[in-house]
């Protein structure tokens, strides 16, 4: 291979062996984007290659990754918005020659065994130091351990009973995140020493101290995400096989109560109207 293709929000270039991914950094460009900047993918790490027709006169070139494969789309477990994906490359309608090109290029390298599921990470997480600010505590990641300093204003009594933690990486055995873009998201710590056998005996969120709530408009997806790949990453290089953040989709009563109670809290402070009030609580309810 060896050449380029320039899209709307990225460019991919074409190595022997992988797909380097430069992405824009212009105020346009989502937020994730800017954060990634850069992102080369193995072929190995590739499931397929597909070339479909976008909005507003555009095509778009998606590389899907194998699962497995990418420690950032494993926390992101599916939440990310299509805008978002970084395997999605939006070109105008004009270019969907070369980019079919390209498509069957990348389809004639994949690996034999693309259809099934990898043991290990083939694509790097972002890297380490790094931290971001949630509703009820902040949490820093310095490639060997994880530290929450518990926020005054939001952080829960039995938080602040328990005190600020640090869970260094090989008494982990997972991440989970919901997104913040959720009226419910959060980052849980999973460890060996309390693994969630089953949902309904974990704490709640909010007098958990491995596990930071996002609240309304804290701890972004560019900020959040990319801190629970670089954790689940250094997980699996620390020996253990991570629990993935497929688990951040499941659901426990506790942390239903809890989160209905959080909604409430943001009703009440009139951040959230009526509307969303009334359908998410019924959401949350229904799952029950």
């Amino acid at each position: 291979m060896g050449d380029e293709l320039a899209g709307i929000q990225a460019t991919w270039e074409f190595e022997t062996d992988s797909v380097i991914i430069r992405f824009e950094r212009g105020h346009r460009a989502p937020k994730l984007f800017q954060t990634l900047r850069e992102r080369r993918i193995p072929h190995e790490a590739l499931a397929s290659v597909t070339l479909s027709p976008g909005k507003r006169g555009t095509v778009v070139l998606h590389a899907a990754p194998r699962p497995g494969a990418d420690p950032l789309m494993e926390a992101a477990a599916g939440q990310l918005k299509e805008a978002c994906d970084p395997y999605r490359l939006v070109l105008p309608a004009d270019r969907e020659t070369l980019a079919e090109y390209y498509a069957d290029e990348l389809r004639a390298v994949l690996p034999s065994d693309a259809d099934r599921p990898v043991d290990r990470y083939a694509v790097a997480a972002p890297s380490a130091p790094l931290n971001f600010k949630a509703y009820d505590g902040k949490a820093s990641f310095d490639g060997s351990r994880v530290d929450f300093r518990w926020s005054w204003a939001g952080a829960s009594s039995a938080k602040w009973k328990a005190g600020d933690q640090s869970f260094p990486v090989d008494e982990l055995s997972g991440v989970e995140w919901r997104t913040p873009e959720a009226l419910d998201g959060y980052l849980r710590l999973v460890r060996h020493t309390n693994p969630p056998v089953d949902d309904t005996v974990r704490p709640a969120l909010d007098k958990d101290p491995a596990a930071l709530m996002f609240g309304l408009n804290k701890g972004q997806v560019h900020e959040s995400l990319p801190f629970a790949a670089a954790v689940l990453e250094s997980v699996q290089n620390s020996g253990s096989p991570p629990a993935m953040a497929m688990q951040a989709c499941r659901r426990d009563p506790a942390d239903i109560a809890e989160r209905i109670r959080h909604l409430g809290e943001l009703h009440l402070a009139g951040l959230v109207t009526d509307e969303e009030f009334s359908s998410k609580k019924a959401q949350l309810l229904a799952e029950l």
